[in-house]
């Protein structure tokens, strides 16, 4: 063990999978002044790694999460500690059967190689298997058994790190917003850079630096069985069975050497508070190893016996409920913490995806830019509330229920709810809105006030899953939006102003767009990381010389224009005190003209114009601009005017035969009219040309953050486009040409205008013209697919500059 220094360029917290994979891959990269402390004996710690069974199920709906999973496999096979054994998920039920053919599409879209099994087939690999109890297998031949211990030792060998065990961290110095130095039971360590990997000790270690890490313990069961006879005379440690997931049963299974793991979610959640997390000298085995509790294994033993029908002779000795961590939605906590410079979270990480995280964090650190995107694992992705003591526990009981549940693209959560509403709920309920959840709020995806308009209409092109979360009514407010008019409630974008002497110079860094012109005008422009990948799209109203109102995409944009901002400029999040509504269709100026002094005329109005001015009484901030493709305004008022704002606006629109509208009809409009969405359709891995955005870019406007490395890329190897099929898909799906997969699908719906099922796709270059055929597949069946014109609706834009 090293002896504590008095300094060192960066503190790792907690010496598990991930700390001591960020160590080493910082030494990789040069960075050598680095310290790794960890409360327990090295190299088993007593944190999660040091119980984990050590199963990587590299499948994931997330493309990030399954690109981390791959290259831990990777990093784990040249540290010698990785049984590539193989992976199989059995579907005992038909819905779950279905689910098996997604998840082999997912793989298939994220260049993970996969089949789908017979149960014969499954119990050729696992012959204690019974097949007459499961419907069908999904197989990923290179997933398997990660020692995350042993890897652990290996990285600490590999790595010029110092390593200090028994050593707990007991407080972290921040002076002036940035961290000074970490306090440990044997000394202090002054440092500028601090990585928190401590696992289900995150928020403890994050109370420190005044941070609400937001991730909550939760007990797990598994199980070793006394030696089954059919494995006997296999070795301690050998594994010859693929790893095993029962989902329908919330059960997972390994073998070693004679014994069976036997791992089950199904009891019920049980929370664990970071604050009672006995110490070492407590704990009779390890801190995250508790007292086994049978009664709520007995069902999963039942069901184990079940489907494996050989453990019957078996009982569970080496038993435990151990910890570890859940997060709100699921995923890693990764990056610099808002509010503390320094300050750098790699959290709730499982040996799953332990090495790839590690890898991740020591290049953004080393380099300022993240190696892969990481929109999804980004520290600074939530809103406030998520971080809050009782939201986080609500929802690691629900993630922990849901963990093996079949989770659709558009499920919303159910509790806690609701906790965001825009000004328009009251009456949006009053017309029967159906609310989804995004972010914290409620947002109406349609409405049964408006059922009599899809009297009779049929699900165009839709099968049972794609009409989950979705109605007939949805085609109806999209087709009366497109020859009437509708009301759009768009409070939930994330709005921001920017202001101050430098507000001008800020964002013209930022952005790659020219934003110095006059005020009144709006800019659809880009902010890009140092490699040319999109971080954020934005809408930028110039309100007047030095004051500026963006629309964003969420904290972590808010959160990035903070930390680049001088001291001159005020970055505002302005979303919770104001509200918004998209009034868009042919009829919108006859609905607002009425309530206005000002001349909404398109001579006296322009298209991406902004202007304050009032809306009969309430004071509204005007901006010409439609993401539905129509004539339109969106219409931002203090959130103390909205109920107002509605009311005036529904009464004069009504006249008009103008609709309330939801998210339903909004997001197929946008397809239909091109309109990407960043985060589904592209983000940092992809450049402004290959997404289509080539308009956003202005490259004589001066330097900019990104211009450098687009130099050079105006031909694009692969580009974002819009297919036509006879279906409705989700996304996310594998797209075919020639035998060979050739790309996925980001978005898409039912283009009700177009009368044509609409998916945008990232293509090849040479398969992306206009009129090229490909074939999309949904749930193991191929369905062919054309390149459409991009926009499919309205490419020149008449509609919108009426």
């Amino acid at each position: 063990m090293a002896e504590l220094p008095r300094r060192a360029d960066v503190v790792i917290v907690g010496a598990g999978i991930v700390g001591c994979s960020v160590a080493a891959e910082l030494t990789r990269l040069g960075i050598t002044d680095v310290v790794v402390c960890d409360q327990g004996p090295l190299p088993v710690t007593g944190g999660s790694t040091s119980h984990a069974p050590g199963l990587v199920f590299q499948t994931n709906p997330s493309k990030t999460m399954c690109e981390l999973a791959q290259r831990s496999v990777g990093r784990y096979t040249e540290l010698g500690a990785f049984l590539g054994v193989g992976g199989i998920e059995v579907a005992a039920t038909p819905e779950r059967h279905q689910e098996l053919k997604r998840r082999h599409g997912l793989a298939t879209s994220w260049g993970l190689a996969s089949e789908l099994l017979t149960p014969e087939q499954v119990a050729e690999r696992i012959p204690l298997l019974d097949p007459s109890r499961i419907h069908a297998g999904y197989h990923v031949p290179s997933d398997g058994v990660a020692r995350g211990v042993d890897a652990c030792a290996a990285l600490a060998d590999e790595s010029n790190a110092r390593f200090v065990g028994e050593t707990a961290v007991t407080g972290i110095n921040v002076a002036n917003g940035r961290v000074r130095a970490v306090e440990t039971s044997a000394g202090r360590i002054e440092t500028d850079l601090v990585v928190v990997a401590a696992g289900i000790w995150g928020p403890l270690v994050g109370r420190m630096a005044g941070i609400q890490v937001p991730l909550y313990p939760v007990e797990h069961q598994l199980a070793w069985t006394t030696p089954v006879r059919e494995l006997a005379g296999e070795k301690d440690e050998a594994v010859r069975h693929p790893i095993l997931r029962h989902q329908d049963s919330c059960m997972y299974f390994r073998q070693r050497g004679e014994r069976y793991g036997v791992g089950s979610y199904q009891h019920r959640p049980l929370l664990f508070d970071p604050e009672d997390i006995p110490s070492h000298a407590e704990a009779p085995v390890m801190p995250t190893m508790l007292r086994f509790t049978p009664e709520d294994f007995e069902p999963a033993w039942r069901d184990a016996v079940e489907l494996l029908p050989p453990l019957d002779q078996t009982e569970p000795a080496e038993a435990m409920n151990a910890m570890f961590s859940f997060t709100p939605d699921g995923n890693p906590l990764l990056g610099e913490t808002p509010g503390v410079a320094g300050f750098w979270l790699a959290e709730a990480v499982w040996v799953t995806h332990g090495p790839g995280v590690g890898w991740a964090v020591a290049e953004w650190i080393a380099n300022g830019t993240p190696p892969l995107d990481l929109r999804e694992c980004d520290a600074n992705r939530f809103e406030a509330h998520v971080s809050t003591p009782a939201y986080v526990r609500a929802r690691a009981a629900t993630a922990y229920d849901e963990v093996y549940d079949i989770i659709h693209p558009l499920q919303p959560m159910e509790e806690p709810r609701p906790i965001r509403v825009s000004p328009f709920y009251g009456r949006e309920r009053e017309l029967d809105a159906v609310f989804l959840e995004a972010n914290g709020w409620e947002r109406p995806h349609w409405y049964e006030a408006n059922a009599s308009l899809a009297d009779g209409a049929e699900p165009p092109g839709r099968d049972a899953w794609a009409a989950r979360y979705w109605s007939p009514i949805v085609a109806a407010e999209a087709l009366a939006t497109r020859e009437r008019g509708g009301l759009f409630d768009m409070t939930s974008l994330k709005r921001a102003e920017v202001a101050g002497p430098g507000a001008l110079g800020l964002l013209q860094r930022l952005t790659t767009n020219e934003l110095d012109r006059p005020p009144g005008y709006v800019t659809y422009t880009l902010m890009l990381d140092e490699r040319g990948g999109i971080l954020s799209d934005v809408t930028v109203a110039r309100l007047s010389e030095s004051r500026f109102q963006l629309g964003l995409n969420g904290p972590r944009d808010v959160e990035y224009l903070r930390r680049q901002a001088p001291s001159d400029v005020d970055v505002a999040d302005t979303t919770g005190a104001t509200c918004c509504i998209g009034l868009w269709g042919p009829f919108a100026r006859e609905a607002l003209q009425p309530l206005t002094h000002d001349d909404v005329s398109h001579e006296g109005f322009g298209f991406f114009r902004a202007r304050e001015l009032f809306v009969r009484d309430v004071p509204v901030t005007a901006l010409r601009l439609s993401y539905v493709g129509e004539l339109g305004w969106e219409l931002y008022a203090p959130a103390d005017f909205g109920r107002r704002l509605w009311d005036v606006l529904w009464e004069q629109a009504a006249e008009h035969g103008l609709v309330a509208a939801g998210r339903g009809a909004f997001n197929a409009m946008r397809l239909e009219k091109g309109y990407r969405s960043w985060g589904t359709d592209m983000w940092s891995e992809h450049d402004p040309y290959e997404a289509g955005l080539t308009f956003a870019v202005n490259q004589e406007k001066g330097d900019f953050v990104g211009r450098a490395s687009l130099e050079g890329r105006s031909e694009p190897k692969r580009r974002l486009v819009p297919m036509t099929l006879d279906r409705v898909v989700m996304g996310k799906e594998p797209v075919w040409a020639n035998g060979d997969r050739v790309g996925f699908v980001t978005s898409a719906d039912w283009g009700h205008s177009l009368g044509t099922g609409i998916a945008y796709a990232w293509l090849p270059a040479e398969l992306a013209d206009e009129g090229q055929t490909v074939e999309v597949e949904y749930f193991h069946e191929r369905y062919p697919a054309s390149v459409a014109p991009d926009p499919p609706f309205d490419p020149e834009m008449k509609r919108m500059r009426r």
